[in-house]
């Protein structure tokens, strides 16, 4: 396969349009559609053109991007009218960037391959703040020829780029490691709530909880935007509910009995019917505030998570005893 020059990018939300810069920022052609045309703007400005449709895109690029909310806006760039799909020919490439389910992602790919195209499920992890930088993580789930095609784009979007498998592994390992970090969020709550109605100083608490076994990459930023009260983390309530309720089918459909995770997806649905869909994810906070009548803010944390490592050239991460 001839190497990827041009890249056609469907989806500029928080994730996507960071990511979409930093195609742009190293070099390559990109191409750009948003349902918000004003998303679009700031790459335009930047050099990027703009696509009248996902099919004029998927023609004139040898790489079709996704990033979208839910597997529904997928399936409707590829299928609908002015869908990418009939585009899709040999050499050319869809990657699945947003977080969907394996489900969708195997027949979505299925379709791309019988019209001799490539599909990959590669769905990012580390937050908005390191999209922006190059510096996310991105797994890839591909055939491995692929995968190596694939490489050049992936690290100039991300720093650890990790090939899971077959096509759709990456899906089910990004709403693994959603759910996990809902979890970790929820008990942090739990957790500044607990210290704050026994009166220990929460920037106290946040320290001690950093440079603890009770630390994760969750305390880091999450923490920092619910003691700021901005609980501004560029991810709202209902993509939490759509990533642990596949996390949860997940499980139903392998036979795993869960405890937790019926649970959150329970707490999270009660809390958007309260604060509404598109709420910040943090303020899942606001229940233990409201019931415990307790302000659970402190001086001197940020509003928003910016990432100040610099930008690193990507690399592939190999799992142990590869």
């Amino acid at each position: 396969m001839k190497s990827i020059q041009t890249i056609a990018f469907i989806g500029l939300g928080n994730a996507g349009s960071k990511l979409a810069g930093s195609l742009l920022r190293n070099g390559f052609n990109l191409i750009v559609r948003d349902l918000n045309h004003q998303a679009t703007q700031p790459l335009l400005d930047a050099g990027a053109a703009f696509g009248e449709s996902p099919l004029q895109m998927a023609r004139a690029a040898d790489l079709l991007i996704t990033c979208l909310p839910n597997p529904a806006a997928s399936a409707t760039v590829l299928e609908g009218q002015d869908g990418a799909l009939s585009a899709m020919r040999q050499g050319k490439t869809w990657a699945e960037m947003s977080t969907t389910d394996e489900g969708e992602v195997l027949r979505l790919g299925a379709l791309v391959k019988a019209r001799g195209g490539e599909p990959v499920d590669c769905p990012v992890s580390g937050g908005c703040h390191r999209a922006a930088t190059g510096n996310i993580s991105i797994f890839a789930g591909c055939e491995r020829q692929v995968f190596e095609h694939m490489l050049p784009v992936l690290t100039a979007m991300g720093r650890r780029i990790l090939h899971t498998g077959p096509l759709g592994s990456a899906s089910i390992l990004k709403v693994v490691t959603n759910y996990l970090a809902t979890a970790n969020l929820m008990t942090l709550c739990e957790a500044l709530a607990t210290c704050k109605a026994v009166d220990v100083d929460l920037s106290t608490a946040y320290e001690a909880i950093r440079i603890s076994s009770g630390n994760s990459f969750v305390h880091e930023t999450e923490s920092q935007v619910i003691l700021n009260g901005s609980r501004d983390i560029n991810f709202t309530m209902d993509l939490v509910c759509k990533d642990i309720t596949l996390f949860d089918e997940v499980a139903k459909g392998a036979g795993v009995p869960l405890d937790f995770s019926p649970l959150m997806v329970k707490i999270f649905r009660e809390a958007m019917e309260k604060y509404g869909a598109r709420e910040h994810s943090p303020n899942i906070i606001r229940r233990l505030e409201e019931v415990a009548r307790l302000d659970i803010t402190a001086p001197g944390f940020p509003a928003e998570m910016i990432d100040d490592e610099p930008e690193e050239p990507g690399y592939e991460v190999r799992p142990k005893g590869e």
